[in-house]
């Protein structure tokens, strides 16, 4: 099935087979993502199970190499995009696309991605100190369910896989996700749901501040869906 193969791909660094797709193939890419964050989860949950034999600490560290390792780090670089594109439209909104197209890091940069990935090791290992491993699975899910609604909430900054994306995100979809997400969390950590919320917080963000999605966009948004979800889970065991 090429959209899952392609969603696997583009989410993951999981080694896979190249195979020839079309636009519409990539664009139901997105319809996928959520299998790709379910992979990312697994991932996660059994370096940290793994790690935390030893010591929550080290399961805590093992995730979070797993995390960035699986993905490529590839939503980091949104976030410390968006980052330091926020702070060059704090001086001068025109300077925003400047921004984000620098390939360099900057300050702003530098200090998003830092403290998410404090925040992610703190999170990972008090919930390996609550034997909770297996619902490590459920924020990487929750946070590729998100893309589509910003794909259709958010004109695309310019043209490129965001482009593409919006011919395979539809709300029907987005709402079968959305909803077996929502009935998992509810059976086993209710106070998560209330991450849903930056879905749509995010999107009007972006749309305020940015004036559409992007690749970084998307990369940022799924970051911080993540780090919410992980910490409605710590504070709801």
């Amino acid at each position: 099935m090429k959209p899952l193969l392609l969603a696997l791909q583009f989410m993951t660094r999981v080694p896979l087979p190249a195979i020839a797709a079309s636009d519409d193939d990539f664009g139901r890419a997105i319809r996928w993502f959520p299998v790709a964050g379910l992979v990312v989860g697994a991932a996660v949950a059994a370096a940290g199970w793994l790690g935390a034999l030893h010591s929550p600490a080290l399961g805590a560290l093992l995730g979070l190499v797993m995390w960035v390792g699986i993905t490529g780090a590839l939503h980091l670089d949104g976030l410390g995009d968006i980052a330091d594109a926020a702070g060059a439209a704090h001086a001068d909104r025109s300077r925003i696309g400047e921004a984000l197209a620098d390939p360099h890091i900057g300050s702003f940069g530098t200090t998003a991605i830092v403290l998410q990935l404090l925040a992610k090791f703190v999170l990972l290992q008090a919930m390996l100190e609550n034997g909770s491993t297996a619902l490590m699975a459920l924020p990487p899910l929750l946070a590729r369910i998100a893309p589509m609604a910003w794909t259709l909430l958010l004109p695309p900054l310019h043209p490129g896989f965001g482009t593409l994306f919006r011919r395979g995100a539809n709300w029907p979809i987005f709402g079968c996700w959305l909803t077996m997400w929502s009935g998992i969390a509810a059976f086993t950590c209710p106070l998560m749901i209330a991450a849903v919320a930056v879905i749509p917080l995010w999107a009007l963000w972006l749309h305020k501040r940015i004036g559409g999605i992007s690749g970084d966009g998307h990369g940022a948004g799924i970051e911080l869906v993540e780090v919410v979800a992980l910490l409605m889970l710590v504070l709801g065991q």
